[in-house]
């Protein structure tokens, strides 16, 4: 069986994704992968923090394409969405191509997406374009992450900050917080709930449980980040337990 190998750009202070991505794939019935990783300093999460983070960004894909992998997340949805827009063209886009064209430039292809492009593209795969967010974020980057989503069309609905800085401390919110905050939002307007627009901030376990609470869509970056990998790959998108979006293409009847 083929082993899919996937890259992960993170955060140095990052100890989520590379937990809950694995926990996720793993579920796939034909497919098997291995993760691979390099780090960006970045501990406390400020906008320049995250600019001096991004500014990473050349080492550690040299990095992760002398591994051969065939797929690169870079894994920060908030250090892409707090750089905005320019010309209409978002910080996500801008992103993924330049780390495209620089691992073409080895003579290297491998897919590529980000964690704040993997969220749009499964709000716009599901046809979510009205959302409800959870965040861990201080309000002022939490309000980037708002305006960066309704730049590229998707209405923000209602939006809940946890106002949590150290990027450490965000890895260990416990779900209890998270799903206590989902539960205050107004999402009577919701197509979809974000639970958690962050790879950093714990959410796995409550995507389901808030999925059958809420009787809508639930998704997180995590799950969105895995949806998006399956779908660039060309995998089927078969991944149980953890929401209806990773159960697109499911046996009927599941």
């Amino acid at each position: 069986m083929t082993v899919h190998r996937i890259g992960l750009v993170v955060p140095s202070s990052n100890v989520t994704v590379e937990t809950e991505l694995p926990q996720l794939l793993e579920r796939h019935p034909t497919a098997r992968f291995s993760f691979h990783s390099t780090r960006m300093r970045m501990h406390t999460v400020s906008p320049e923090e995250l600019r001096a983070m991004n500014a990473q960004r050349e080492r550690c894909v040299d990095e992760i394409g002398d591994a051969g992998v065939d797929a690169v997340l870079y894994a920060c949805l908030v250090a892409l969405m707090a750089q905005g827009h320019v010309d209409g063209e978002g910080e996500h886009e801008r992103t993924e191509r330049a780390v495209a064209e620089q691992l073409a430039a080895r003579g290297l292809a491998p897919q590529v997406t980000s964690s704040a492009g993997a969220l749009l593209h499964a709000l716009r795969a599901a046809g979510a374009d009205r959302v409800a967010l959870v965040m861990p974020y201080l309000r002022p980057v939490a309000e980037l992450v708002v305006a960066y989503l309704e730049a590229e069309g998707v209405t923000v609905t209602d939006w809940r900050a946890l106002e949590v800085a150290d990027n450490a401390e965000v890895g260990c919110i416990p779900g209890d917080r998270v799903l206590g905050a989902a539960r205050a939002l107004d999402l009577s307007d919701a197509a979809a709930l974000v639970i958690s627009a962050c790879v950093q901030m714990p959410s796995l376990p409550l995507v389901q449980q808030a999925e059958d609470e809420f009787g809508l869509l639930v998704l997180s970056a995590a799950t969105a980040g895995a949806f998006t990998l399956l779908d660039r790959l060309g995998l089927p998108v078969d991944l149980p337990g953890a929401g209806r979006l990773l159960i697109r293409d499911a046996p009927v009847g599941v």
